[in-house]
């Protein structure tokens, strides 16, 4: 069975000037340089302005001194995109990307780059002669516009570059462009950032992805180039540090008056913070560590996304900081999601249920919830809770998760990752296991004898079960459903495993018995083509 890779969409990055040595380069063509008559050689030095005459210039070459400092747009390429891991930064610990983000990154492409068309009366003004260099041989204005905007933004600098008309067009794309997706090189400076968001100022959808690190500056930068931003989303790499204060994101989201939602990845140094907007109606923020406050005055906000820390040093107060969330966040929140909260318990739910009765989407992922909780979660949600997500909750018992599937008739999504572990070790059950994930094992109250789990549901579409080496019988009877996640369910029988779903098409199973992939193969709608096998092997 192969290994689904999720990869998401190609991304860019665009951290320079106009040109690779901060200038624009039009070429003159042969028409304009017969008009001009023909020129002598300059008798001076190109780089100092001494003459030329028994001269040896102590100035370096334009192309050595930028070098260093300044990304050319060959540099603006991705590289290879890092294994999957099963759960990252605003991801809510999903095994199914498309229900999470849909505006992720991924490896290859040049980027994504989105101009509406222009106004005829603009493409009018676009002249295009190919005698006065401004042009590809009499091209319409029309179709340079159609293809220029096709390119991704690396690309479109360098388009710039090569004429008048292509630097003016190239121009006109750019201010018209609506959004944007910019990977930041480790060595560029922020200010080459802002420099690229100038030339946007109709940006509606931003999103960073810094490899360098991050400060208040690169928010006054977006303050500044961006008025009518919508859309933000800030991701880190691994080196990457993320040193915004909770007061810096406070006054800048206060002052984004049309901003809707707001993803940000390693808040490590945020401490605390009070957002305060009447705009802002989607919230994600990841690494969270030591907050001493969490306030939302936002009163049409709909979704709140929070990833703590896993850090041993961390002294965040999580249950003072739920009972603050049900006494500040509108009632009318639609999606909830505390992901590595570890205690979190029974009581937060009974908080969380009583503060939000129309939740369609909640994530507990990495807590210490129980039995019980599932329970109350089944009794204040029947009617709306479409996507339950409980990963890395060893407290919860295959009997609940069966029982949850029958008390919630809109479910669709089920994520019960590492839930149902395996009672004769409490070693990872998988290269994915983190250390964490070993310490909520551990400390949890492990189920003495391996489990089966029946579910007859007739709305689930997604089912995760990754990392239940607990598990080792499995009936479904789920006629919608299309993606099922077995990876690392090494105990899973195959005569004790039985699919009833016409409908399945995406089946993970990395880590399973070479028996267990033949039965499934066998059992999805007679249709071996449907499944790929793929065996993962550790060394």
């Amino acid at each position: 069975m192969q290994q689904q890779r999720h990869h998401h969409q190609s991304h860019f990055s665009a951290a320079g000037p106009t040109t690779p040595f901060g200038s624009t380069a039009v070429a003159p063509t042969a028409s304009s340089e017969a008009k001009r008559g023909k020129r002598r050689g300059s008798y001076n030095c190109g780089r100092c302005g001494q003459p030329k005459k028994g001269h040896s210039c102590h100035l370096p070459a334009a192309d050595e001194s930028f070098v260093a400092d300044v990304p050319s747009p060959s540099d603006l390429s991705l590289p290879p995109q890092p294994p999957r891991k099963p759960y990252s930064h605003l991801r809510r610990a999903l095994s199914f990307d498309d229900d999470v983000d849909s505006s992720g990154w991924g490896g290859g492409g040049g980027g994504d780059f989105d101009s509406p068309d222009p106004d005829p009366d603009e493409i009018d003004d676009l002249v295009v002669d190919s005698e006065s260099g401004t042009g590809l041989c009499g091209l319409p204005a029309s179709c340079l516009w159609d293809i220029l905007k096709r390119l991704p933004p690396p690309e479109l600098l360098s388009a710039a570059m090569v004429c008048k008309g292509w630097r003016e067009t190239t121009r006109r794309l750019w201010k018209a462009a609506e959004m944007l997706r910019i990977r930041v090189p480790a060595r560029a400076q922020v200010g080459l950032v802002g420099s690229v968001l100038q030339k946007c100022p109709g940006l509606v959808n931003l999103s960073l992805r810094m490899e360098s690190d991050v400060d208040a500056t690169l928010l006054a930068w977006i303050t500044f180039s961006c008025p009518n931003l919508e859309f933000l989303e800030i991701t880190t790499s691994e080196t990457a540090i993320n040193r915004i204060t909770g007061d810096e994101l406070g006054r800048f989201v206060a002052d984004r008056r049309l901003l809707k939602s707001l993803k940000m990845e390693g808040c490590s140094n945020l401490g605390g913070f009070a957002l305060s907007s009447s705009s802002l109606s989607t919230i994600w923020l990841s690494g969270l560590h030591s907050l001493s406050k969490m306030v939302f005055n936002c009163p049409n906000l709909k979704e709140i996304s929070v990833d703590f820390s896993s850090h041993e040093n961390d002294n965040t107060d999580l249950v003072t900081m739920v009972d603050a969330l049900g006494r500040n966040c509108p009632r009318g929140l639609r999606m909830l999601s505390l992901v590595l909260g570890s205690d979190i318990t029974d009581a937060s739910v009974a908080a969380i249920a009583s503060s939000y009765p129309n939740l369609e989407l909640l994530d507990l992922s990495g807590s210490s919830i129980t039995d019980s909780g599932i329970g109350m979660i089944c009794n204040v949600f029947p009617d709306t809770l479409s996507r339950l997500l409980v990963a890395l909750c060893p407290n919860i018992s295959a009997s609940f998760i069966q029982f949850a599937t029958a008390q919630l008739p809109l479910l669709e999504l089920l994520d019960c990752g590492m839930t149902i572990c395996d009672p004769n070790s409490l070693d990872s059950t998988s290269e994915e296991t983190t250390g964490f994930e070993l310490a909520q094992t551990s400390n949890a109250k492990v189920h003495l004898s391996y489990q089966k789990l029946i579910i007859k549901h007739g709305r689930l579409k997604k089912l995760s079960l990754w990392g239940c080496s607990g598990l080792d019988a499995l009936y479904l009877n789920c006629p919608e459903l299309k993606d099922l996640n077995l990876n690392s369910c090494k105990n899973l029988y195959p005569e004790r495993l039985v699919l009833q779903c016409p409908n399945l098409e995406n089946v993970h199973a990395s880590g399973c018995q070479e028996l267990l992939i033949g039965a499934i193969q066998s059992q999805v709608n007679n249709n071996f083509a449907g499944v790929d096998s793929y065996y993962h092997v550790s060394v």
